[in-house]
């Protein structure tokens, strides 16, 4: 978990400020309809303003900016002398308030343009979290708290155009895969005409692992009108911003139905990925991992340094009665079978392989020594933390089982099962998995193959870093073709993960057991390897071809 006084002040404030290049783009785009006014609503330093008036638009009569920060909008009222007369008004106010004040009156406009804040939920005060609810409350979009400030910027923004209108925004890609951002999703679906995404290879901003994409929606004249759909142009250059918005808007392919339903990353596919796919769920040996897997978070400890330890710490402090076997990183295993032998290799390095599960209920009944490392504990303020306060005692950890399956959390190329032989705990670095139809063995195996991989990349998420990450939710969506295995092919597959394989070799691999054993043909093999790797490769942001747009 991440905590607020680890954070730098701009991304606490949500500040990475757009290019130039990028705000003429997007200003083109909503100008082009000769809008009359213009909302900013997190104007910075006024770069928006900057290209309004590089345009020629002579029905243009107002711009409305919101700049929370004032030294900001001091930065973008400079701009106005050069730029504007009468035209411009800064307002230096929360945005979102005035927005929940106005969505009952006339206040509307042509066109919106800017870059919200990318803050997180918890990082806002009281105040800002209860405007930001009772705006998804306005619009009868559920609410979650793992929500971003940018996610209600643009619901207010779309809800604020008049009929016709074009919004022109940049957003965090997130925005095609995050679940709270499954409101706006819907929302956009619900009020836009079409809806296009302009998605890069690169980052634009400096100082952000997060990537950003290009948001150009067109609001429908009449909410009787059918959505056209999300258009997607997947770009490893600037080079669209010499291309005319409204060329690259009217010639894209637009998406609807079950493509743009949840989460847009299928709209990355292409047509003939997009087929196999629809073709290859509906085999009979193909099946959703909940129907052959139970998913449920690891062990919550609240605070993992101290229940996670070494041999060191437990001979140190004579915790040997109360240490159990654990693994939860991806240090503890390389393969995907973690058996005792690999519990004795990971202790032999040195690695946190203790679980420390204190069942006794009377701190005074504990030997000397180990009330000594529960009072550590305190001293660092473990008690104080909310996992750890709302138990009782604070160190006595509910919810301790182990599973025969196991899963981390998250994963660089692909994720993968791990057969738990060791009976080890685990936190909830990772996810306990219990198989309900299939061996633990069978479920290990046939997870690993580039159907699996592929539903992976569309079910689950990426923050910083290209890393992906699945919640259960996600996991229980997963495709998975069940193959006929042999005790040994488990083994071997474990040696080959073991000996360093490329994630290319070892999804051909077991490819060309397990997808063709299902009755895949090796049309539809290639079909599902390339989706797979592409996706991947977006998500690590990895370019193999020479700088070229294209449109899917």
């Amino acid at each position: 978990m991440n905590f607020i006084e680890n954070e730098s002040p701009t991304k606490l404030r949500g500040g990475y400020y757009t290019d130039a290049d990028l705000a003429q783009f997007l200003t083109r785009w909503v100008n082009e309809i000769k809008p009359r006014r213009i909302l900013e609503p997190s104007c910075g330093d006024g770069v928006f303003f900057e290209a309004i008036g590089k345009v020629r638009n002579e029905k243009l009569k107002s711009i409305l900016g919101f700049e929370i920060e004032p030294n900001e909008a001091a930065k973008a009222r400079e701009r106005e002398i050069t730029f504007f007369k009468n035209t411009l008004e800064i307002r230096s106010r929360d945005f979102l308030e005035w927005a929940l004040r106005n969505f009952s009156s006339e206040e509307r406009f042509d066109g919106v343009l800017g870059n919200p804040p990318y803050i997180r939920y918890q990082y806002l005060d009281k105040g800002m979290q209860n405007i930001a609810e009772t705006i998804f409350n306005y619009h009868s979009l559920p609410f979650t708290k793992h929500t971003n400030a940018w996610v209600p910027f643009v619901i207010s923004s779309i809800a604020l155009l008049n009929p016709g209108g074009r919004l022109g925004m940049v957003l965090p890609s997130e925005l095609l895969h995050v679940l709270h951002a499954q409101s706006l999703r819907n929302f956009l679906a619900k009020e836009c005409n079409k809806i296009l995404i302009i998605d890069p290879n690169e980052l634009w901003f400096e100082g952000a692992l997060q990537g950003a994409i290009l948001l150009l929606a067109e609001k429908k004249l009449s909410r009787d009108i059918d959505c056209k759909g999300l258009g997607i142009v997947q770009t490893k250059s600037k080079r669209f911003l010499d291309l005319t918005p409204s060329e690259i808007f009217e010639n894209v392919e637009y998406l609807n139905g079950e493509t743009i339903e949840g989460k847009w990353l299928r709209a990355l596919l292409n047509h003939k990925e997009r087929e196999a796919l629809n073709s290859i769920k509906h085999r009979k040996d193909v099946f959703r991992f909940d129907s052959l897997a139970d998913v449920d978070v690891g062990i919550v400890t609240g605070a993992n340094k101290f229940f996670l330890v070494t041999d060191e710490v437990v001979e140190k402090y004579e915790l040997k009665k109360w240490a159990y076997p654990m693994f939860g990183r991806s240090e503890h295993v390389n393969g995907v079978i973690y058996s005792k032998a690999s519990h004795t290799n990971n202790r032999r390095k040195g690695l946190p392989t203790n679980f420390i599960w204190f069942q006794d209920k009377s701190f005074d009944q504990l030997p000397k020594k180990v009330k000594s490392y529960i009072e550590s504990g305190e001293r660092e303020g473990l008690h104080t933390r909310y996992k750890c306060r709302i138990r009782e005692p604070w160190y006595s950890v509910p919810s301790v089982y182990y599973s025969p399956v196991g899963m981390l959390k998250r994963a660089h190329d692909f994720p993968r099962l791990l057969l738990n032989r060791a009976k080890a705990f685990t936190t909830d670095t990772a996810y306990r998995i219990k198989p309900k139809t299939v061996s633990g063995e069978t479920l290990v195996y046939s997870f690993l193959n580039s159907l699996t991989a592929l539903t992976a990349e569309l079910e689950g998420r990426h923050y910083g870093g290209g890393v992906l990450e699945l919640v259960p939710s996600e996991i229980e969506r997963l495709l998975i073709p069940i193959s006929h295995m042999e005790k040994q092919d488990l083994i071997e597959l474990d040696e080959y993960f073991k000996s360093g394989a490329s994630a290319e070799d070892l999804l051909e691999k077991q490819d060309n057991k397990i997808l063709k054993s299902v009755g895949l043909t090796g049309q539809e093999i290639e079909i599902v390897f390339s989706a797979w790797n592409k996706m991947r490769l977006r998500r690590q942001r990895v370019t193999e071809e020479e700088p070229d747009d294209h449109i899917s």
